[in-house]
């Protein structure tokens, strides 16, 4: 009997998986959370299975953690787990893969999630991975799951990033070990029959670096929710405050090039850094700010919700992603929806997303602290502009990106697979 997809207006039952999602700071917590939400919104049913650390999400999705061996958990990333933590073969699999130097999260992700769905096949219409890409996604493929592959930009580029800007023959070494994974998640992704990407650059890029055909790649933008992300009446901006964003301390990020920056301008200004992210003693970030004298002028904020990071944004003349590369930049517009005017670099998708300098945002070129900190100057000595561009800004996002409608494109993806998946498992593709 021929596989018919749900009728077109029916609702889906979706399984969305995510091997690891930091609730307010990383993209692939906050879409996660966001995006499953605003589905299930939409009347659909979805159920989450992810990897620690876990996304935040809606009391109405059903959760399903899938415990791991957590060795990048902090206080003690890189940790060496014991051999009585295994508790079966997707442990040992985890352990042993780490142990060659490896990231072995996804991968081992990936068998458990499939370990939990064999059996729940006539549960779910489909599935939608977020950029796991390991090899059991590819197992539930083989076995006639539809699924939605979403991948945010192409780990390669991180790679690449990182290897430049390695300082030692040895870190280069463990640069290389490390970033091992994305061989199979480029393998993996040649074979998965429709792909989610989130801008026209990382479709461009993906295609480039994983060898993909370009027809198999779809852009749906992330989103933003414009009536939490909004300013905050009555809050005063305090002078020479810049926030920025550091989920990671990788170069692709290119704090290393604003601290740079902040630390030129302190020589001729009051200069206040906030950054939202963890400070980790260790990281190249804490050996710059400390090389530069820069520990009494920069604080770290983590593990605070959403508001707070509204109210962070509102006490700001300026919100920096000093990025060497984008695939979008969630950060970017949520800053921009806040109003506070946005300097940010030309890597990646951040024109595509952000919009013209002096318009809707300050743009310079990435990798460089002088042009990033005259980019600043220029604002800081412009109030009038400042506050055009910060409330341009705002109306770009507000006109352009919700996770609603995230959410209805994400859906007509969804039916494109279902009907792709009919015609492949009934002979006519």
């Amino acid at each position: 009997m021929p596989w018919t997809p749900p009728d077109p207006d029916a609702p889906l039952r979706i399984a969305y998986l995510t091997y690891r999602g930091k609730p307010h700071v990383g993209g692939q917590g906050v879409y996660s959370r966001h995006l499953t939400k605003a589905l299930v919104d939409l009347g659909h049913h979805v159920e989450v299975y992810a990897g620690p650390p876990y996304p935040i999400v809606d009391e109405r999705i059903p959760f399903h953690p899938l415990p791991s061996l957590d060795i990048w958990a902090d206080p003690h990333p890189m940790r060496k787990p014991r051999l009585w933590e295994w508790k079966d073969w997707t442990d040992a699999l985890e352990h042993l893969s780490f142990a060659t130097g490896t990231f072995s999260e996804p991968m081992a992700f990936s068998w458990r999630v499939w370990r939990e769905l064999r059996n729940r096949r006539n549960d779910f219409d489909l599935i939608q991975d977020n950029q796991t890409l390991g090899w059991g996604i590819l197992k539930l493929h083989q076995e006639q799951w539809p699924i939605l592959e979403t991948i945010h930009h192409p780990i390669t580029v991180d790679r690449k990033l990182e290897l430049e800007h390695a300082r030692t023959p040895w870190e280069k070494f463990g640069k290389r070990r490390w970033y091992a994974f994305t061989k199979m998640q480029t393998r993996v992704a040649q074979r998965m029959p429709r792909i989610l990407s989130v801008s026209e650059n990382s479709k461009q890029d993906i295609s480039a670096d994983k060898g993909v055909d370009l027809d198999k790649i779809h852009v749906v933008p992330v989103g933003v929710d414009p009536d939490l992300f909004l300013p905050v009446p009555g809050v005063e901006r305090r002078p020479g405050h810049i926030v920025t964003t550091a989920s990671a301390d990788v170069a692709m990020k290119g704090l290393k090039f604003l601290l740079e920056a902040v630390a030129k301008l302190r020589t001729e200004r009051h200069m206040e850094l906030t950054i939202i992210g963890k400070r980790r003693p260790d990281s190249h970030a804490s050996q710059t700010m400390t090389a530069l004298g820069l520990d009494d002028c920069v604080n770290f904020v983590s593990g605070v919700p959403d508001e707070r990071i509204v109210e962070l944004y509102s006490e700001a003349e300026l919100a920096c992603v000093p990025s060497l590369y984008e695939g979008f930049s969630l950060p970017a517009i949520e800053a921009m929806s806040c109003g506070v005017p946005l300097v940010c670099t030309t890597g990646g998708a951040l024109p595509e997303v952000t919009g013209t300098h002096g318009e809707t945002c300050f743009q310079t070129e990435p990798g460089n602290s002088d042009a990033l900190a005259a980019t600043i100057r220029d604002a800081l000595d412009n109030p009038e502009l400042r506050a055009k561009v910060g409330a341009a800004g705002r109306e770009r996002v507000k006109s352009q990106w919700s996770w609603r409608h995230t959410a209805i494109k994400t859906v007509d993806q969804y039916r494109a697979v279902l009907d792709e998946h009919a015609a492949r498992v009934n002979g006519a593709g």
